[in-house]
């Protein structure tokens, strides 16, 4: 299966584990977009607010199309800064837009609490409570 990990720049410590993990289980793996080049956002707001919505746009666009062409995405949604099971404004969308297109969807934790909750619960993802041999 072609799993998209999905998350928080604050998770990218995480990943490397998961990503071997998913590989030795037989799934081909596509890391989030920044993920080699973490400054990124940061280096796009340093040269102003219009370049860094263009940067936005740009990611936005980067991952529905790696979305359309996986069969899952796995969201890694570990606690931030008091905030349990953290999933920001990007990992929503990205996760929205897997499910407009019937990808599978899996969060490594359970649906965080909060004004979200009700659309994340709608979305019917799999809560896999970081056993990612569910993750099939």
């Amino acid at each position: 299966m072609k799993v998209f990990v999905i998350c928080s720049k604050a998770f990218y410590p995480d990943i490397p584990p998961i990503k071997e993990k998913l590989e030795q289980m037989g799934h081909e793996v596509a890391l989030p977009n920044s993920y080699y080049t973490p400054s990124a956002e940061q280096d796009s707001w340093d040269l102003g607010p219009e370049e860094h919505a263009a940067f936005k746009a740009k990611m936005f666009r980067l991952s529905e199309e790696k979305i359309a062409s996986m069969d899952a995405v796995l969201t890694l949604n570990f606690d931030k800064n008091g905030k349990k099971n953290y999933i920001g404004g990007a990992t929503f969308l990205e996760l929205y837009e897997a499910f407009r297109k019937g990808k599978k969807i899996f969060l490594y934790n359970d649906i965080p609490e909060g004004m979200l909750y009700d659309e994340i619960s709608g979305f019917s993802p799999i809560v896999i409570h970081g056993d990612l041999n569910l993750v099939k």
